[in-house]
């Protein structure tokens, strides 16, 4: 599967591709890539075929791990254009890049 730096995966999103987080809701509520569309890992087997076949897809977790799962499992079930948002949220936000972050 192809991997993008937050950089990258900024501009791809910027470009029309779709960010699809697959952590859970509290994850994402305390912070998460602005514009990122949440499918939970743990929801994703049953509600995967929701995302678009028409678009790039650019998968993101906290970290890269579960996005890499989840685009891998995308790709094995006929998904075609899926990228892995390499060091996940924490290397979006360390990358100065828009967030969207709970009131604390």
């Amino acid at each position: 599967m192809k991997e993008a730096n937050p950089t990258e995966g900024h501009r791809m999103v910027q470009d029309g591709a779709l960010l699809v987080d697959v952590r859970e809701q509290g994850e994402y509520d305390q912070i998460h890539a602005q514009g990122a569309t949440l499918l939970p890992l743990s929801e994703f087997e049953a509600r995967y075929a929701e995302l678009p076949r028409d678009r790039p897809l650019v998968m993101i977790c906290r970290s890269g791990a579960r996005s890499a799962r989840a685009g891998e499992y995308l790709l094995a079930n006929g998904y075609g254009d899926v990228t892995n948002l390499a060091g996940g949220t924490q290397a979006w936000a360390e990358a100065g890049l828009p967030t969207g972050e709970a009131n604390r």
